[in-house]
């Protein structure tokens, strides 16, 4: 059996996701499938198939937090003290090319949220990333071309 990676501030956040899920949404999504099939015949209820089809994916998403969850491997990174990066590791980069200074988080994969600069441990970048310590240049293939980012600073929060 696989052990999922997280971060403890991943997990919490996976456990509060869950939460909601089972404490909001799933009430909430039968009271509508209630409603809808209050309105008679459910071949031609519009709302009775729209709510259906977001209690399955409720549901399969629930499925998927719960096996993640009892599966993970939660790694509290905010007492590591390395030079070296590793997973959880929160690390200032700068690109060879334009010289634009990005920082990144390296979390599990349930958690990456690029928006949120934090990429999946498996993704090329991170793979890139780890092992190196700060002066050292992280090489990857992206899919515009290949990438040179130099490593600035590594902190564990």
């Amino acid at each position: 059996m696989d052990k999922f990676p997280l971060t403890k501030v991943g997990y919490i956040a996976l456990e509060e996701e869950l939460k909601h899920l089972k404490g909001v949404d799933r009430p909430n999504i039968i009271a509508a499938i209630a409603e809808a099939r209050s309105h008679g015949d459910l071949s031609e209820n519009a709302e009775y198939s729209a709510a259906k089809e977001k209690q399955s994916f409720i549901e399969g998403r629930i499925q998927d937090l719960e096996a993640v969850l009892s599966r993970a491997q939660v790694i509290d990174v905010a007492n590591t003290k390395a030079d070296v990066i590793r997973f959880g590791a929160t690390v200032q980069v700068a690109d060879e090319d334009s010289g634009e200074e990005k920082e990144y988080q390296i979390v599990g994969d349930y958690e990456a949220d690029i928006e949120k600069n934090k990429i999946s441990l498996s993704s090329p970048l991170a793979k890139a990333l780890i092992g190196k310590e700060v002066g050292d240049v992280a090489e990857y293939t992206a899919p515009g071309g290949k990438k040179s980012f130099e490593i600035l600073d590594i902190k564990y929060i």
